[in-house]
Parts: structure tokens; sequence; C-alpha cells
């Protein structure tokens, strides 16, 4: 077990602290992701110095050019207020409001949590992810309150530093790296320079003609109740629970990935005569697809044909910015998301040509989706209902295009970047740091079932071959 020494716990405020009171509704977009729901990122770095000399030359001007960015992220230092119905949610600044900011020494091994090369255990990666404070404000009509972003540095002396994130759904993972390569950039310049563009807060960028969030509103206020019956009961997972997982990084190069294509692409016009197989298939389908279709296979290798007949559902989001028929700024604060699923039988999933059959749902689901963005999105809160009930689903988070690795302090380019897996439900897919062209794929899996899935994925690859 890692031994870790508390360093300190600041505030960091806005280089520019504002004088007024701000708030900023959420749009029908947010609503879906608003309240307790959090995403949790690790960026790993070679730091080959004493704790010392870290607290003494980097921790300052870690912290300085933290509040340099958030004088221009100012609403990220603000709270979530999720007010019971009919009151929508709005997340409130004042000037009194600052950032989370831990900085911790672990005795971890740096090197085993850094590596792609074996799984990890999950619970040796809770030390290193900070905590965000959830209150409930009795004073004021039972108001839940969320702080949207928390920071943490890890140090493991003369090794390296974890620089750790976790965030409120508020905000989508678009704007989450926008935000980290911000200040990346000026601890590594030590100032403003040559940024494309300042975050843009305007809540009337986005357009609702469909009346969007009188509906998505409903299933926002069901939630709200859900949350404040739970609310005094630790609601993320516990240590505990994660004592039988692993997490592993599955590292699909170009020439594996190139091979899947073909082999889809050929599968696809002989199935269809050439009349609706796509011309083109890319990363993100041919990966998840395969991802997915051997996760089922392991999962339920011992299901009887009965419960085989059921769906398995495959959940996405898409990215909308460029697709709503109107400009979004690229730095635009909320989410500007639609949620997809795609849907297979289990058997159809299981069976010889699973990967083919997994891969057409997910690219029929994304040319639905560029289509029609919004398409039946006053049906999420049914839909998601419904994939989440069912037990039988997959979420996958991040993205090859936000080039994570490429987040650099100073201190080179990370080392590793993780995303927080939970369960076998969730899937992470970044672009590979050491193999250019590939992609890497983070699972979380109980340990005895772990060994199935590599089986599986192995005999994937070498069918391809055939």
């Amino acid at each position: 077990m890692a031994e870790t020494m508390f360093i300190e716990k600041t505030l960091v405020f806005p280089a520019i602290r504002r004088t007024t009171r701000t708030c900023l509704p959420l749009t029908f977009l947010d609503l879906p992701f608003a309240g307790p729901k959090y995403v949790e990122r690790q960026f790993f770095y070679n730091f080959p110095h004493s704790t010392n000399y870290f607290i003494q030359t980097t921790l300052p001007s870690l912290k300085h050019s933290l509040s340099l960015t958030l004088q221009y992220f100012f609403p990220l230092v603000g709270n979530l207020h999720c007010s019971p119905p009919p009151h929508k949610p709005f997340i409130l600044c004042t000037q009194n409001d600052a950032l989370s900011f831990t900085v911790i020494e672990s005795s971890a091994d740096f090197n085993n949590l850094s590596t792609n090369h074996h799984p990890k255990r999950l619970k040796d990666f809770s030390h290193l992810v900070p905590k965000l404070t959830q209150k409930i404000d009795l004073d004021d009509n039972d108001t839940l309150i969320f702080s949207l972003l928390a920071l943490q540095v890890s140090v493991f002396p003369n090794h390296g530093l974890c620089i750790a994130i976790t965030y409120c759904h508020v905000m989508d993972d678009y704007f989450c790296n926008y935000f980290m390569k911000f200040w990346s950039f000026i601890h590594k310049k030590g100032e403003l320079v040559d940024m494309k563009s300042l975050p843009c807060f305007d809540r009337q960028v986005l357009r609702d003609p469909k009346g969007l969030e009188d509906i998505l509103l409903k299933g926002y206020f069901e939630q709200w109740k859900m949350w404040k019956n739970r609310f005094l009961i630790q609601s993320q997972t516990t240590e505990e629970e994660h004592q039988d997982y692993v997490k592993t990084t599955i590292v699909f190069t170009k020439e594996e990935i190139e091979e899947m294509k073909i082999w889809i692409l050929n599968k696809w016009k002989a199935d269809y005569h050439d009349i609706k197989a796509p011309k083109f298939i890319s990363k993100f389908v041919i990966i998840c697809g395969f991802v997915w279709s051997n996760i089922v296979k392991t999962i339920n290798r011992n299901n009887d044909d009965k419960e085989d007949e059921k769906d398995e559902y495959f959940c996405f989001v898409g990215d909308c910015r460029e697709r709503l028929g109107y400009p979004i700024p690229e730095s635009y604060f909320g989410n500007c998301l639609t949620l997809c699923v795609a849907t297979v039988k289990r058997k159809d999933i299981k069976g010889e040509y699973g990967f083919l059959n997994a891969a057409k749902a997910i690219q029929n689901a994304i040319t639905e989706m560029k289509n029609d963005p919004l398409k039946n999105a006053e049906e999420w809160d049914v839909m998601f209902k419904k994939v989440f009930m069912s037990g039988a689903h997959l979420l996958v988070s991040g993205s090859p295009k936000f080039n994570v690795y490429e987040t650099n302090f100073g201190f080179g380019n990370p080392s590793k970047v993780e995303m927080m897996m939970h369960s076998t439900k969730d899937m992470s897919l970044a672009e590979s740091r050491d193999k250019k062209g590939g992609l890497e794929v983070g699972l979380a899996f109980k340990t005895e079932e772990l060994q199935d899935l590599y089986f599986f994925i192995e005999q994937g690859l070498e069918a391809l071959k055939f």
C-alpha cells in the first residue's frame, strides 16, 4: 500500500478577481450532464528531482500560471447550484471563489503507474485523484451545491509527477482539454502568448428551436430528487469496490487498425453487395467495434441461449460544434454534445461476425447523428434509463482528437495519461503516446476476467489475417 505525505492544500484565486457575482445558466445541452457527474484524469510526467526541489522551484510557478489561467476561466472556480423544481440549475461565481489545489508526496511506484506494459490495481490510483466538494444548503430550499473543478499534484520523489484533474460535467471533455492545454502553455512560456482564442461563456451561442430545454428539464428534475435522497450517502465508488478491479491499457498499432479497416470494409461490401457499405471508416468505429465485441464475449462467455437474445448497447457522445448549422466557437464553455447509442443483439455480437456487426451499428449511429445531431433528443432520458437499467452497456469517454499527450508544462510530454474507470462498463480512448497512428484503450476489469479478455482480443486479431 502506497504511503502518502500531505504537503499542502491551498486555494488558488484568479489573478484578476471579479468584483461582482456572475450567474451562468446551464443550456439545454448541459442538462443531461448536470449534477454529481464527474470526470477524473491523471497526467504523469517524468520529473527526476526531489520533493524539496519541486516545492522550491516548480510548485510556485504551477500555482502562479494556474492563477493567470483562471482569470480567463473564472467560472471554473464557481459552484453549480441545483435548486429543487421548478428552478433551473446555474453556475454561480463570486469574488470569494477559488480553486482547490492539493499537493502530496507518494511512495507508490511511479514507473508502475505510468506504463502500459501491465495491468494496475484501480485502488492504487485513488490517492492521486482530487475530490470535488458537494453540500446541501438547508437554508436555501435544499439547494444542492457542487464545485466544478479540483486539482492535485502528486510528487514521486526523484521519479515523477502526477497532475490530476477532477471536473464536473457541466463542461465537456473538449473544454477540459482546452483548459489543460491553456494552463500548461502559460506555465511553459511564462505568459499568455499566441493563444488562438479565449474561452467563450456566452449562453446565447446555443439555439433551441425545438424547445428541448423544457423536455430535458423534466429528466433533470427526476434526477435531482434522487440526488437529494442519497445525498448523505457516499455515491462515489469506494476503495473496497475497487479491490478486485485492475486497470489495463491496450495499445493498437496503426498497422493493426489498418488491417481491421480492410477486413471490415471487405466483409461489409460482401454483405451488402457494395450498396450500403461505406467507402471510409474511422479509427473510432474500428477500435470501438472491436473492443465492444470482445468485452461482450468476455462478460457473457458462459451465458445460455435465452440470455443471448438480449440487446447490448454502446453509448458515446458526438461533438456538435460543427453540426448545428451555425458557428460554435471552439473555446465554447459547456457541453456541445449529442447522446448516441448503438444497439446489437448479444448473440449477433458474440458470433463469428460480432466485430462486423458491432462496427456496423456504431457507424450507423454516427451517420444518423451527423445527419441530425438532435434527432430524438426529447427521448434521451427514456432511452438512457432503459440502457443503464439493462446493465448491458459500454460507455466510451475521451477521444484521440484531444491529443492529450501534447499537454506539456515544460518538463516534457506526459509519460502516461489515464482516465479513471470504475467498472467493465467504462472504456477510455486516446491517441497512442509511443506508436504513431495508434490508439490506446483503457479498461477496468476484474482480475479473473482479464485473461479471458486478452484471449478474445488476440483471437480476434489473428482472425483478421485469414
